[in-house]
């Protein structure tokens, strides 16, 4: 399968991308805070591909080989989090919208017009913003292991799995690589074992990249300030996969069962003993869920 790399100029950064060219179908892969694009597994990127579309997966303005800003302020996560419990104003150096409009600027500098979106995580709450802010450039919209921002969903986290995604950044490429593999059996379901070889493998690329902290702050905090999207996803008219663990211990179910009540005519998919990942085990569910909910643009 051919596979290239490049850069998009998006306004005044850099976002660093792969493609898997599969197929005349175009689909953009968004992922969670922090993440760098290599955690879209290759061989996942790769039966994407084979379902006939040209993949792209990309770093987030702020990390991996996309450009930095520390030049921006660094929130502290616990104030992030404190203000957001309270619902009180978040600052925050840029926002969802942003971290948006570089995905649409990426679609742009690719010459493609309607995409279909798949974002995890963050890169849900990122699609869930494309699809109420630039709804006409979306063919269909993926929300996995994702939530609408209410802060009765946030209190559901359990405070292990929050403990592991704040954990110490690595030092070395050996620890960033078990690492990864810690990071996702705190936060991985007991339905399905983790690939840890791959996992080390992308672990130690993401620590050759150079680990950005200060880049998931800012990245913590745009989620913060975006506060709850409850009203605005009912704006929504793409068609629409929330793709959700029964076992997700960071964004609880109810997090993506309210997303799905949230968006009109959105398809609510759960999977038992899935956590906060997507592991192989998943691959054939979830592949076959993003292709039917392609389907019906």
């Amino acid at each position: 399968m051919n596979q290239r790399t490049g850069r998009a100029r998006v306004g005044d950064v850099e976002i660093a991308y792969d493609i898997f060219d599969g197929g005349p179908r175009r689909m953009v892969l968004v992922m969670g805070i922090g993440a760098q694009r290599v955690f879209w597994d290759d061989a996942l990127c790769a039966r994407l591909a084979d379902q006939g579309f040209a993949v792209a997966r990309f770093d987030h303005r702020d990390i991996g080989e996309s450009t930095r800003l520390d030049h921006l302020p660094v929130p502290r996560p616990g104030r992030t989090m404190m203000r957001g419990m309270l619902g009180l104003p978040v600052p925050a150096p840029y926002t969802l919208s942003d971290m948006a409009a570089d995905v649409i600027g990426l679609v742009d500098h690719l010459g493609w017009d309607r995409v279909h979106v798949v974002g995890a995580s963050m890169g849900g709450m990122i699609a869930q913003h494309l699809g109420f802010e630039h709804g006409p450039r979306l063919a269909s919209l993926t929300s996995i292991m994702s939530t609408t921002g209410a802060r009765r969903y946030t209190l559901l986290t359990r405070p292990a799995a929050l403990k592991a995604l704040m954990g110490k950044p690595p030092r070395t490429a050996d620890e960033s690589a078990e690492y990864a593999v810690s990071l996702f059996k705190a936060i991985g379901g007991p339905g399905f074992a983790a690939d840890e070889e791959a996992l080390r493998k992308n672990g130690r690329l993401a620590f050759e990249r150079k680990p950005s902290p200060r880049g998931f702050c800012r990245h913590f905090a745009a989620i913060g300030a975006s506060g709850d999207r409850t009203q605005r996803l009912a704006a929504i008219r793409t068609p629409t996969l929330v793709f959700h663990g029964a076992a997700d211990p960071l964004i609880a179910v109810a997090g993506g069962r309210a997303t799905a009540r949230a968006i009109p005519g959105a398809r609510l998919e759960v999977v038992d003993g899935m956590g906060h990942h997507m592991p192989p085990g998943v691959w054939d569910r979830l592949v076959g869920a993003i292709t039917a909910n392609a389907a019906r643009a």
